[in-house]
């Protein structure tokens, strides 16, 4: 499965990530389940990330611990 690339608005700047459609719905789920829109949480996660770890990394870890932790 090739990853797609969606635009995010992070704090007013535009960026592109590229991840695959499972992870996509997924962020997307957890958005919903939060009453966030995708841009904030993506803000959130891109806030709390390592600089060294790129955005479309951290979106995967965040999806992967959420749903861990449950």
């Amino acid at each position: 499965m090739r990853p797609e690339k969606h635009s995010l608005t992070l704090r007013g700047h535009r960026t592109s990530v590229s991840l695959e459609e499972d992870f996509w719905r997924a962020f997307r789920e957890i958005a919903a389940e939060r009453g966030l829109p995708v841009n904030a949480l993506a803000a959130e996660v891109d806030e709390g990330r390592d600089p060294e770890v790129g955005l479309a990394s951290a979106i995967r870890l965040f999806v992967l611990r959420h749903y861990r932790a449950r």
